[in-house]
């Protein structure tokens, strides 16, 4: 079973959207059976919404599940009322990163690319402070918050079971000057030093990589259980955008692909980065 509320969530919905499409009934034909409405029953399937385990309880009775299988949903709809480690930060993190985070620590396979900034995983704290100051409108109370969430989300990259991590750099994003020379050193050296992690896959794309899949930055998450399916991540400034059918996973890692063939190699990757460094030095 997957670690966090937020992937115990999903996996809920998704057993119940085949329990249903299984029986052949719309949700408006389940709500009308159960005196419900189908907006009840197409939210839970969706995770939009709180599941109750007496609620289980009437769906799997109605659909005439195992004793266990009922169980294990009920399970799952008590386990994925429990908060999340990041979401005690309150206002630090906004609701729609909160679902990002709890699918995040949960993945086996974890393939970004950034076109902008240092990825989030690898960025240091005052890298990640002067983003945030710079973004959107946050007191300092809460960019400290959102900070703090982000560097203890960077302990998924040296734990023992840590997920496959692919990052695809662009080269501006390296070289585009956040704060002092002071911090840029800093970040890069933590860039270099993340990169070395057995788990971690560091490339650059660099500026005469000619031309590429033209797409802006995105995340695809990989789960280790065959019933979670992966996920394409893409955030803007005040909400975000989760995809999982199987065209956009394919047509995402299509261009993945593209970007990995056309990117520096990790080792020449490295040697990039270390030239870039010594204008910092």
């Amino acid at each position: 079973m997957a670690g966090s509320p937020t992937a115990r969530r999903r996996r809920l919905s998704i057993e119940l959207k085949k329990l249903r499409e299984k029986s052949a009934l719309t949700c408006a034909q389940v709500g009308e059976a159960l005196d419900w409405s189908g907006s009840k029953v197409n939210r839970m399937e969706t995770g939009s919404g709180r599941v109750q385990p007496s609620d289980i309880d009437a769906l799997c009775r109605f659909y005439d599940t195992s004793d266990e299988l009922r169980e294990f949903l009920k399970s799952l709809a008590r386990q994925a009322k429990v908060r999340g480690w990041w979401q005690v930060h309150g206002a630090g993190v906004p609701e729609w990163f909160n679902i990002y985070i709890g699918l995040e620590q949960d993945a086996s396979t974890f393939r970004q690319y950034q076109c902008e900034v240092v990825p989030g995983l690898m960025q240091t704290e005052v890298y990640a402070s002067e983003l945030h100051k710079a973004g959107a409108h946050m007191s300092a109370q809460d960019i400290a918050k959102a900070v703090r969430v982000r560097m203890e989300r960077q302990a998924m990259l040296r734990q023992a079971e840590a997920p496959d991590a692919w990052f695809i750099v662009n080269e501006g994003a390296l070289r585009r000057v956040i704060g002092d020379r002071a911090l840029m050193r800093e970040q890069l050296e933590r860039v270099l030093e993340l990169a070395e992690l057995p788990t971690v896959t560091l490339q650059v794309l660099p500026f005469n990589s000619g031309t590429c899949p033209t797409t802006g930055s995105f995340t695809m998450l990989g789960f280790p259980a065959p019933e979670d399916p992966d996920i394409v991540y893409r955030d803007g400034i005040t909400d975000a955008v989760y995809l999982e059918g199987e065209h956009h996973v394919r047509e995402y890692m299509r261009a993945f692909d593209g970007l990995r063939a056309a990117a520096l190699s990790p080792q020449r990757s490295a040697l990039l980065i270390e030239t870039i460094l010594k204008d910092y030095t």
